[in-house]
Formats: structure tokens, C-alpha cells, sequence
């Protein structure tokens, strides 16, 4: 397939975090640059910010005075803004909610081309839901945004056809695969066995559920890779639970650093309170992560893991994230040789599938 020549070649990506971790958005930008498009994603600068790798593509961070709230969002879009208004670009790609207005007006005053990247279905995320004034703010800036994108595309089908259907512009969907695994070896497991959780640690994810869970399992391990709003709270509450001898705290690990430590977990776990559509729609990166480590995972029974489930195998699904019922799941996987034999070579033929090398080619043909 050709390298697209009419579709802008100058292409910003914007989002809010501070680029190092953003595996779905180095994975795209890579992608695109591959494609000959000259790549500048943006982000933003924090304190603990550390030295960005060198990639095929630029990298920007905007530093803010404000890092969190309505503060934080006006001054970084305010500073967005400014910034595009000075950039050579024919293709805007906003992701998420928190980047569209800023990407929305300069595409407008340039006559250049908006893209909007739903991660999330934003006013549906949990943070914003248990705010009724926020998500009516955030509904606002969706409806006057969104329809006059150029084109849209999100992470799920379930999220592409409801955002669809709501905002009156065809999402296409681009899911967020990992690359393929070169390497044929067999990673040792730990001892204990290991239960990962990679990502934020934000509300909403059934954190608080996992680590009262540990109380009842004495022969296993908590890994939290990354860090988030409830960080603090979290190792608080392993403390005062006394399970701070069955959980670990890892911080943020790099990309790289993450793809090596994830096959010697047991179980990983993807575990979301059922606490607006973002989340009962969702379709998380973690679930293709642990599927190409060869780990199964435990997701909970919403609609895009029950299918992944029904398709591929290699994972288990919760109804009740309830400590109890979380810690009889997963000792019942634990104790079960057979069943963990049968799920990890599930997990082997769907990574053979489910790669970003060929999910990119969407990619490709949605830019062309």
C-alpha cells in the first residue's frame, strides 16, 4: 500500500499526560511517521517528568503552573492553543475531550483538518459522572466539537458505534494492540505467583476491592504498575488492611521496561466498577498487553470482554467485585493447574492475532 500523499503530512497529536507512557499514542504516532507523515505529538511537562526517548516522530511538552482541575485544563488550553496557532500543520489529531477545543478552533481559523482520538468516552468516565456540572460542561464542549471534526475514530467497537449514534459523525475504530512478540522464549513466572495491574491508579478500576482481596490470599502477589489520583489512598489502605507484605507498589514503568515484567505475572486483572458507559463499554490495552505476555487475565463481564472472551479465550470474566468473590476467583484459578494450562495457550493463539502490526494497516487506510 502506498504512502498517503493528499491526506496532510503534517500532523499534530495532542494529549494532556506527559507522552512516556502513552503506549497507544507511540504506537500511532510511530505508525504515522512510518507512513511519511512528519509527526509532532504534544503533551505536557510535570515535575516528575523524566527524559523522553527518542522515537520516529517529535515530541513537545507544554509546561503549566496548574497541574490538576478547571485551572489545569484552561491554562493548558489556553497554552495549546497558543502553540498550534505558531505550527507548520495540515492534520490536528485531538485525543480525548480534554484537547479538542483548542484543536477545533485553529483547525477552523487555518482551514486545516480536525481528527478527533477517543481513548475513553470522556463524559462517561467515572470522575466525570459522580459530577453532574462537570459532565454537563464536558457534554457541551463534546457536541460542539465533535460534529465538525473531520473524521473520528475511537478504541472499541461498542464506543464507535454509540459515539456515533450520539454525535452524528461515523467513529471508525482502531483498537489499541500491542506490537507482536519476536521473541519465542518462556519467561519464568514468579514465586508467589504474581497478580498484575498495570495502569492508573484512578477511581474506578476495583483497586480498593483487589487489595482488601489480598486479606484472603495468603500464597500470592500484587503488582500495581503505575501510579494515579487514588496513589496515596491506596498504599494508605494496604497499610491499614496489614497487607503491605502482599502488595507491591511499582510506580511508573516504562513501556519497554513493563512488556519485560508482564509475562512473569500469573494473573493480570482489568477490574472496573460498572459506573458509566465509558467503562462498561471499554476496551482497555491492558486486556491485548496480557494476552500478548501469554498472561490470562481476570476483566470484568461487560459486553467487549465477553466477546473478546467468546472469540479468543485466554481470560476469565467477574460479575461481583466484591473482595470475597475476587479472592474465591482467583484462588480457584491459582489451585487449578488445568484451567491455568488451558487459558495461557489461549492466550498464545490470540496474540498471534491481535497485534498492532495489523492493526495498523486501519490506521493507514483511515489516514489515506
Amino acid at each position: 500500500m502506498q504512502h498517503p500523499t493528499t491526506y496532510g503530512k503534517r500532523i499534530i497529536c495532542t494529549v494532556t499526560n506527559d507522552l512516556t507512557y502513552d503506549q497507544r499514542m507511540i504506537r500511532i504516532c510511530g505508525s504515522l511517521a512510518a507512513m511519511g507523515h512528519d509527526v509532532l505529538l504534544v503533551g505536557r511537562r510535570l515535575p516528575r517528568s523524566v527524559a523522553l526517548n527518542d522515537y520516529a516522530f517529535r515530541q513537545k511538552r507544554l509546561w503549566c503552573f496548574f497541574r490538576k482541575g478547571k485551572l489545569f485544563y484552561l491554562e493548558y488550553n489556553l497554552r495549546l492553543f497558543i502553540f498550534l496557532l505558531t505550527q507548520k500543520v495540515d492534520t490536528i489529531n485531538s485525543v480525548d475531550l480534554d484537547t479538542i477545543l483548542p484543536g477545533l478552533l485553529v483547525a477552523r481559523l487555518r482551514g486545516k483538518r480536525l481528527v478527533y482520538d477517543a481513548h475513553e468516552y470522556f463524559t462517561e468516565t467515572p470522575e466525570v459522572v459522580r459530577r453532574p456540572g462537570v459532565q454537563k460542561v464536558w457534554e457541551w464542549v463534546a457536541r460542539q466539537c465533535i460534529p465538525r471534526a473531520t473524521g473520528a475514530y475511537t478504541v472499541g467497537p461498542a464506543l464507535a458505534q454509540i459515539m456515533s449514534e450520539r454525535y452524528g459523525i461515523t467513529f471508525g475504530c482502531i483498537r489499541n494492540l500491542p506490537y507482536g512478540k519476536n521473541s519465542q522464549g518462556k519467561p519464568e513466572k514468579e514465586k508467589p505467583p504474581v497478580i498484575l495491574y498495570q495502569g492508573t491508579l484512578n477511581e474506578g478500576r476495583g483497586l480498593e476491592a483487589m487489595i482488601a482481596a489480598m486479606q484472603h490470599l495468603d500464597h500470592a502477589q500484587l503488582w500495581l504498575a503505575g501510579e494515579g489520583d487514588l496513589s496515596s489512598f491506596l498504599r494508605k489502605l494496604t497499610l491499614n488492611l496489614n497487607v503491605q507484605d502482599k502488595v507491591r507498589f511499582l510506580g511508573f514503568v516504562r513501556p519497554q521496561a513493563l512488556a519485560e515484567l508482564t509475562p512473569r505475572a500469573t494473573l493480570g486483572i482489568n477490574l472496573l466498577d460498572n459506573n458509566g458507559l465509558s467503562y462498561y463499554y471499554s476496551l482497555a490495552n491492558k486486556a491485548f498487553d496480557y494476552l500478548q505476555a501469554g498472561v490470562p487475565a481476570l476483566h470484568m463481564d461487560f459486553p467487549e470482554y465477553r466477546t473478546l472472551h467468546e472469540q479468543y479465550g485466554g481470560i476469565l470474566l467477574l460479575n461481583d467485585l466484591s473482595p470475597t468473590r475476587l479472592a474465591q476467583v482467583i484462588q480457584h484459578y491459582l489451585d487449578n493447574k488445568n484451567l491455568r494450562d488451558q487459558l495461557v495457550a489461549e492466550t498464545h493463539q490470540a496474540a498471534r492475532e491481535l497485534t498492532w502490526e495489523s492493526e495498523a494497516v486501519l490506521l493507514q487506510d483511515y489516514y489515506a
